[in-house]
């Protein structure tokens, strides 16, 4: 019947794969301390959302604008000033379609920005992972006499 020890294999085998996972995890914990996620990579676009929220605000205004100067020209003029509230509505609607898609894109600015520092970060990390797997291939391999 064969003992513990046997089975296991000697204690030199035994401990080589164990100091060599310990190593492997100093090795990932130090890489990933050295790829930290700076506080600035987290702060969010406070001026971009300010822009976006205006641009829909003032969008909404032109709306109410519109309406309401439609409702002042019928009251006043009738159907005289449909002509001239077409005219004047066009102008209000475009620019407000305008101010709204600049609301959007402000936002997409954002969302790019995101994107952007994601991948930063995890092309740091790769980057950091590839030079500490690089270096550990090194240690490993056997010296060769010349």
């Amino acid at each position: 019947m064969e003992t513990t020890h046997e089975r296991r294999g000697s204690g030199e085998h035994a401990a080589a794969p164990v100091d060599r996972q310990r190593a492997e995890r100093q090795r990932d914990a130090a890489a990933e301390a050295a790829m930290h996620v700076r506080a600035a990579d987290m702060e969010p676009y406070v001026g971009l959302r300010y822009v976006a929220k205006l641009f829909r605000i003032i969008a909404l205004i032109l709306l109410m604008l519109l309406i309401a100067e439609v409702a002042i020209g019928f009251y006043q003029q009738g159907m005289q000033a449909l002509p001239t509230l077409l005219a004047v509505g066009s102008r209000l609607l475009v620019l407000a379609g305008l101010l709204w898609g600049g609301g959007d894109i402000a936002i997409l600015l954002i969302d790019i920005g995101h994107d952007v520092r994601a991948t930063r970060i995890l092309t740091g990390r790769q980057a950091a992972h590839h030079i500490t797997q690089h270096h550990a291939a090194e240690d490993e391999a056997p010296v060769t006499p010349q």
